[in-house]
């Protein structure tokens, strides 16, 4: 990152930044698609089980991972303000907190996968394909965790494209391993959605060793001897990072979990309707990572001028960044409407579930139009180190309006299943309108406190 003085500048700056961001998160969601589209073409029942172990995992992946991110504005905000040298102790403490986040994830699963499956009415083999296939992800949940402390402290110093790199060398890998563990291939057992666990698990180890190397031997990362220059465990540390991580982790959580709750809901519809459903959401997923990308660059760039106390600069990059986002989201909008029933295919060959998917996917377009807007300012406020207030808007977004909504209209009136997608529409745009007021009043009590302090200055 450096500071910029023009919009050109800063428009050059912030897409170096974006483009390996978002072509990054692709890639590592694109394991999990994989996962649904790979086992939807072993059968009805996989693409059920491992669309339902997603539901599940995903919330839990993106929330704990999300108190994670805490790293990126902190490491952002101390190169902003020239403090380089305190910039290891965090990424050791944040290490330190991924392992035991990890290590509290795999002994809660063990307790509570069956009750939260058994509660579902589900056919008994697709609960059995959810529960091995979440048992089988169990094993890549210490290194993801890990991953994503070291992948946020090197987005930080603005090399998103190693990121970028790792990633990319993951995925055929994992799309490989899908292929042999799916479907029992070179002498492998066939293993169906399960396979799939097991594959992204040994992919996730992968990716951490990758950029392990990456930042012992390569510059600008071997410079701060992040695995050189170990200390304790600091519990006043870990309080700082969360202090700022469990708003950001539960504010996503709270986004990503109402999915599952939808999904928990309308296990009282048929197999074909659960599997046609959770089809289109693994798509919707998929586009999402475009505004979260967005998102993600946002912070690490506002983090940066809000940390040198540029806030003039700042708040151009949260123009520029929400505008991107709401002309990509048009875009994919209308290409999801275009392409309706080819990406319904992707997903399945079942006449019943092809055509339930392809009422879904029209739902999930206005999605894209919500999150084009609520993702990226959610990013910005990160970026501000404003997150407490975001938590509680996510919570009445989500929780408060938008559940109730889908449930009333599912049970009350002749909509059935589609009733849960218009109630979680309407909670990401209620969403989106409180984060734009949060926005603009964060940015105008900035340009207040700098007036503060350069009053005087005048006078003098």
């Amino acid at each position: 990152m450096n500071p910029t003085g023009t919009w050109k500048q800063k428009t050059r700056q912030f897409g170096t930044i974006l483009l390996p961001i978002l072509i990054t998160q692709l890639a590592l969601f694109a394991m999990t698609f994989f996962d649904v589209v790979m086992s939807g073409h072993a059968g009805p029942e996989d693409l059920a089980g491992v669309a339902i172990g997603s539901s599940i995992w995903g919330p839990v992946f993106t929330g704990l991972s999300g108190i994670l991110l805490a790293i990126t504005p902190i490491v952002a905000h101390l190169i902003g303000a020239q403090k380089k040298e305190e910039v290891p102790f965090q990424v050791n403490q944040g290490i330190y907190l991924a392992t035991g986040l990890a290590l509290v994830v795999i002994l809660a699963g063990f307790f509570v996968i069956d009750p939260i499956l058994h509660a579902m009415s589900l056919e008994d083999s697709v609960r059995r394909i959810a529960t091995h296939y979440l048992m089988a992800l169990a094993f890549g949940i210490v290194p993801v965790f890990i991953y994503s402390v070291v992948r946020c402290f090197i987005d930080a110093l603005g090399q998103t494209r190693i990121t970028m790199y790792i990633t990319l060398l993951s995925v055929p890998v994992n799309i490989a391993l899908n292929y042999v563990l799916i479907f029992g291939k070179f002498g492998f057992p066939r293993l169906g959605g399960v396979g799939a666990g097991y594959a992204s698990s040994i992919t996730y180890w992968l990716i951490l060793l990758i950029s392990f190397i990456v930042i012992f031997k390569i510059s600008p990362f071997k410079e701060y001897q992040i695995l050189k220059r170990w200390s304790g465990v600091s519990l006043i540390t870990w309080g700082e990072q969360l202090k700022i991580g469990i708003p950001i982790g539960f504010a996503i959580f709270f986004e990503t979990s109402i999915f599952a709750a939808v999904t928990l809901l309308m296990s009282e519809f048929n197999t074909a309707t659960i599997a046609a459903h959770q089809a289109a959401l693994n798509f919707a997923s998929f586009v999402y990572m475009i505004p979260m990308s967005i998102a993600m660059a946002l912070t690490i760039a506002v983090g940066f001028e809000v940390g040198a106390r540029r806030y003039d600069d700042a708040k151009k990059y949260c123009v520029l960044g929400i505008g991107v986002s709401l002309v990509l989201a048009l875009f994919t909008a209308l290409g999801l409407f275009a392409f309706n029933e080819e990406v319904a295919r992707l997903y399945t060959t079942d006449a019943t579930v092809l055509e339930l998917t392809k009422v879904f996917l029209v739902y999930a377009i206005f999605f894209q139009l919500s999150d084009g807007i609520a993702a990226p300012i959610q990013g910005a406020l990160r970026g501000y180190k404003d997150v407490n207030i975001t938590l509680i808007m996510a919570f009445i977004s989500y929780w408060v309006l938008g559940l109730p909504v889908g449930y009333a209209l599912a049970k009350w009136t002749s909509i059935g299943a589609y009733g849960y997608w218009i109630g979680l529409i309407a909670g990401l745009a209620f969403g989106a309108i409180l984060l734009s007021i949060r926005l603009v009043r964060i940015q105008r009590r900035q340009r207040r406190q700098l007036h503060t302090i350069q009053e005087p200055k005048l006078v003098g």
